[in-house]
């Protein structure tokens, strides 16, 4: 597949109707538009074959009135021919609009990715991840389907309905008038009646995934129902649904009864109808018995195609709008970050200062998290962020890495706005060891190579080592090949906790965040850890977001932030000194439940 630049993509920002705004996924096709329109070729020469045969089959009959076997034998040949060629342009057709469809949604999925993956922390903040998977996998799937068969499907029965009425009024005028005055209400009719019917059994399928949810929940919380004797509601619960399911149920089967009685009865009768008046025609002469047979496949095409097409105009309206969907996300305006391979970043000291920064969160503009916060941490400096949940500790940290922007004042790093710099390299020179750690579905090594996709082998060891973390690694019978599972569930929180500082170790970051990183770990975990994070610590600015006081007792500067101020400033000394201060007053309680 061709390499399909970002620049080359369209904007999809457009004012038209939907239509013409599915059409724009045809500009990530790139080359492959050809076999679009090539695959289109065949379709029609598909439809052509198709509408010769009802044609030829009534000739081959009428044979029969003749008594001429080389005749017969001819047009069975032709027949024959035309099987042949169809199943050949149908091969074509099919492969062509699967190429295209494949190369086309590639480059969709990829784009949507990048896109994605370089949007702003406030668009992840509004979204559910569930939402974000559905664009990507169901959504897609949708105009997969929709490409690959539904498109020329719709153009195939649309071909065969034209065609079918103009061939039909060749063979006979007034049954073509019958044909049509019955024939397609029927179709349209059973149609909406098998829509209807869907509709119900869906609403079944939701009944019995709400039974299965009852189910799962059980099973699930089966010590908590044991607990509370609960047996009896839960098995009342139960009963309950699939009581409503077998309601459901029945009143379906009803309905699925009524329609085969309709289709029995109606479209059937409509055939029965147009080939009893063909008969009286052909006993008049005004047809043959040929002519009659043709003339029923070619109304049993157009019944069918007048059937089919409205489902599959309902599904292109789907996938129409699966696409609007699906350009909603690539519309949304990502940061400036390179989708490359990234470089060398250009290394920056680290003195941070936060000069009157006010913020609130996009989804809470009326309330003000930070407000008028003032502080300088120097290279070198170890820097503590302590106060009550809420105060706007976290925040902080998500302002330094520009996951948000401040509403008013400044934050500079080594004297230059950090809106200045480039934001590969602001961020390429940081590291965050966050209290929930997050690691990926991979390997150990995979996940501390993180912080250095291109690093040796002899690099990862030695942050490991650094990190506390290679004696347990060690001691897996894969070593740092061991797979930690999604989300890291195969490692304690310890374990999780020192992977992620050897994954900061080996980034080498001049600005260090350490947002809570041994508030949820038990007493051995977190001494091990520490030692690590001093390691961790040595030659660059850190910024310490603490819950546990005794971990930031030698920190150079604590800051006690209070309802989006930061209220007292100092060393552990200075403020455990302070009458009544904040920091005395957490510290005392912490130190007397411990």
């Amino acid at each position: 597949m061709a390499r399909f630049k970002e620049n080359d993509l369209p904007k999809s920002k457009i004012t038209a109707t939907s239509l013409n705004k599915a059409k724009i996924i045809f500009k990530y096709a790139g080359q492959h538009q050809w076999k679009f329109f090539v695959g289109l070729f065949f379709l029609l020469l598909t439809g052509a074959t198709a509408l010769a045969f009802p044609k030829l089959m009534g000739m081959l009959v009428d044979c029969v009135k003749n008594k001429d076997n080389g005749e017969a034998n001819q047009i069975a040949l032709g027949l024959i021919v035309i099987l042949f060629l169809q199943s050949f342009f149908s091969f074509f057709r099919l492969s062509l609009f699967v190429n295209f469809t494949e190369n086309t949604l590639a480059n969709l999925r990829l784009s949507l990715y990048t896109n994605l993956v370089k949007l702003p922390m406030t668009f992840f903040s509004q979204k559910r991840v569930g939402e974000l998977n559905s664009r990507i996998s169901a959504d897609i799937t949708q105009i997969q389907d929709t490409l690959t068969s539904t498109i020329a499907e719709f153009l195939r029965q649309f071909i065969l309905i034209i065609g079918g009425i103009i061939l039909l009024a060749t063979e006979s005028f007034k049954l073509t008038l019958l044909m049509l005055a019955v024939v397609p209400l029927v179709a349209v009719a059973a149609v909406i009646f098998g829509r209807f019917i869907r509709k119900y059994s869906k609403q079944v399928q939701d009944q019995v995934a709400e039974s299965q949810v009852i189910v799962e929940e059980t099973m699930q919380g089966i010590s908590i129902v044991k607990a509370f004797a609960n047996e009896w509601y839960e098995i009342a619960r139960y009963k309950g649904k699939i009581s409503e399911v077998v309601k459901l149920a029945i009143k379906g089967g009803k309905y699925r009864g009524y329609f085969a009685s309709f289709i029995i009865f109606c479209l059937f009768g409509a055939i029965v109808a147009v080939v009893w008046y063909g008969v009286r025609l052909s006993i008049a002469g005004e047809m043959s018995v040929g002519q009659l047979i043709s003339f029923v496949l070619y109304s049993t095409f157009v019944g069918a195609s007048f059937g089919g097409i409205a489902e599959l105009y309902a599904q292109i309206q789907k996938a129409i709008g699966a696409t609007e969907r699906v350009f909603e996300l690539l519309d949304e305006s990502p940061e400036k970050i390179n989708e490359e391979t990234k470089g060398a970043h250009e290394k920056i000291k680290g003195n941070v200062t936060f000069k009157n920064v006010a913020f609130s969160y996009p989804t809470r503009q009326e309330v003000q998290v930070l407000k008028d916060v003032n502080f300088t941490a120097e290279f070198g400096q170890k820097i503590a962020i302590v106060g009550p949940s809420g105060a706007g500790k976290s925040t902080i940290s998500s302002l330094l890495l520009r996951f948000y922007d401040i509403n008013s004042g400044e934050i500079t790093v080594d004297g230059k706005n950090i809106y200045d710099y480039n934001l590969e390299n602001l961020r390429g020179n940081m590291s965050i060891v966050p209290q929930d750690v997050i690691l990926f579905g991979g390997t150990i090594k995979e996940n501390i190579a993180y912080g250095k996709p291109d690093a040796s082998d002899e690099e990862i060891i030695l942050a490991a080592k650094q990190a506390n973390a290679f004696n347990f690694v060690d001691g897996f019978p894969e070593k740092f090949e061991t797979v930690v599972g999604e989300r890291g569930v195969k490692l304690s929180g310890g374990q999780r906790q020192r992977i992620a500082i050897a994954r900061a170790l080996l980034k080498n970051p001049s600005i260090l965040i350490l947002d809570e990183a041994t508030s949820s770990l038990d007493s051995e975990s977190e001494k091990l850890v520490q030692e690590a994070l001093e390691v961790l610590m040595e030659g660059r600015t850190s910024i310490i977001i603490a819950h546990r006081l005794s971990t930031i007792r030698n920190a150079d500067k604590i800051l006690v932030l209070d309802n989006g101020k930061i209220t007292e400033e100092g060393t552990h000394q200075e403020l455990i000194n302070l009458e009544n201060g904040i920091y005395k007053n957490l510290s005392n309680l912490q130190f007397s439940n411990s």
